[in-house]
């Protein structure tokens, strides 16, 4: 149960990922309006702050290596004879960096998703589907 789970959670991060629509961007959790609609406790924003320390420095490099691999691709291009061996390795260098950064977007959704309680990730995915602020449901 808890395997198919966490295939489900996988699931829908990646396409929320795929889709653009991982969490917010930047610290989301310290914004007042994002821990008042999500009800954070100071518990929850400590382990999300954990988390994305945890994660920032891998994100950097892959970040850099992507944007690297992407300024050598078009310098290739610019060049007046084309070497279309050396597009192609870099080309699949770019795509690994691509692949690797995604991994660990993903992985870092996860792990703050494992911190959000059902509710509250039902409130962050109804933000994320309108652009929104998250809305508490009235009772």
């Amino acid at each position: 149960m808890k395997r198919l789970l966490i295939a489900m959670v996988a699931a829908l991060a990646c396409a929320a990922i795929a889709e653009g629509q991982g969490m917010p961007p930047g610290k989301w959790w310290q914004r007042p309006e994002l821990v008042r609609e999500l009800q954070l406790s100071n518990e929850q924003r400590d382990r999300l702050d954990t988390i994305f320390r945890g994660a920032a420095n891998e994100l950097i490099d892959a970040k850099g290596e992507v944007e690297k691999l992407q300024i050598a691709i078009r310098g290739e291009l610019d060049r007046p004879q084309v070497r279309r061996a050396e597009l192609q390795r870099i080309a699949g260098q770019l795509s690994a960096a691509r692949g690797k950064l995604f991994q660990r977007e993903l992985m870092m959704l996860v792990d703050m998703r494992g911190v959000l309680t059902e509710q509250q990730w039902a409130r962050m995915r109804k933000h994320l589907d309108r652009g929104g602020p998250p809305r508490r449901r009235r009772q």
